[in-house]
């Protein structure tokens, strides 16, 4: 019998409930996973709220990291005892075992623990496809990440930075503003209502930033649209503080010139060489230190108080769960 949290009904933390399920032996081209550790992603509490749907099971979660205890017939290059990470559909990861198609498995090295990885895969793996796919980031862009102490946005000052990049970020709090200077930030706004649009002018001589990433949501996004050049590009990935206002054409052009980008993650991760590719670079990123970040964890069995914890902004850096 494996341990999972399934979704009792869309709707807040205290929907998700412990259950048990008897698994079938791997199919054709799959591998049964003892899960080890499992990433929480603000995706998950979409899925709970009912934003994204999820599979007959209910069971939420996108990536996880653990051991291989069966192979399916038609699988190569994988074995029993092999440690590895996957991320993507199909979605189920908050289990203590499960089945999934064995091209999503990525094998470890030893030197990385269970912890990190579970802490940094998925979102770094958000972070390659918003440096490299949505907006090339080089030596000399600047670029605006807001929540720049949470996970995702750690990971994105720190690789960022590690290209060359100058990184504006805002916080919440000037505790969190010190985390964000750890990572790498060259400048921090803190206060979630402070003048976005006229301290970034400040900063850049007018100019306005490249890019900027917006995991926010709110009010947040036409804010963001204020900070950026002309023919620059803002790219909305999120709305952990609500529903996003909407954005009128008008407010991206003629007179701003930007570009909106709305990039998923989990079609980024469906394209399986771009999959293989993101892994292998943050999994390096991961063993030279430039994409490492504290994470936080639960009991599977408290996943409603990880989700309500991150809901809340009461923590930084990255959640997940151990199994």
């Amino acid at each position: 019998m494996a341990d999972i949290v399934r979704l009792k009904a869309p709707g807040g933390a205290e929907q998700l409930e412990l259950a048990q399920i008897e698994l079938l032996p791997p199919a054709a081209g799959e591998i049964r996973l003892r899960q080890t550790a499992v990433g929480v992603n603000f995706i998950d509490i979409y899925q709970r709220l009912g934003l994204y749907g999820l599979p007959d099971a209910k069971i939420p979660g996108v990536e996880a990291v653990g051991v291989i205890s069966a192979v399916g017939a038609d699988v190569n290059g994988l074995k029993v005892g092999d440690r590895v990470a996957y991320a993507g559909a199909p979605v189920g990861a908050y289990a203590s075992e499960r089945n999934l198609p064995a091209w999503r498995a990525v094998n470890l090295p030893d030197r990385l623990s269970d912890a990190v990885v579970a802490s940094s895969f998925v979102k770094g793996i958000t972070a390659h496809m918003l440096l490299n796919r949505t907006y090339p980031v080089a030596r000399g862009t600047v670029l605006l990440v807001h929540s720049a102490a949470g996970g995702l946005g750690q990971l994105l000052t720190r690789w960022a930075s590690h290209l060359g990049a100058t990184v504006i970020g805002t916080v919440g709090s000037e505790a969190k503003a010190e985390i964000a200077r750890r990572a790498g930030a060259r400048h921090v706004i803190v206060g979630r209502d402070a003048d976005f649009a006229r301290i970034v002018g400040e900063l850049t001589g007018k100019r306005g930033v490249d890019v900027a990433y917006d995991g926010v949501g709110g009010t947040t996004l036409v804010k963001t649209l204020g900070c950026v050049r002309p023919f620059g590009v803002v790219a909305s990935i999120g709305q952990a503080a609500g529903p996003i206002s909407p954005v009128n054409l008008e407010d991206l052009g003629p007179r701003r010139s930007l570009s909106l980008a709305r990039p998923s993650v989990m079609a980024y991760l469906n394209e399986t060489e771009t999959y293989h590719s993101a892994a292998k670079a943050v999994l390096a990123g991961i063993e030279d230190g430039v994409l490492s970040v504290a994470g936080q964890s639960y009991p599977l069995s408290e996943a409603a108080r990880a989700h309500a914890d991150l809901e809340a902004g009461v923590t930084s850096g990255a959640l997940f769960l151990t199994v």
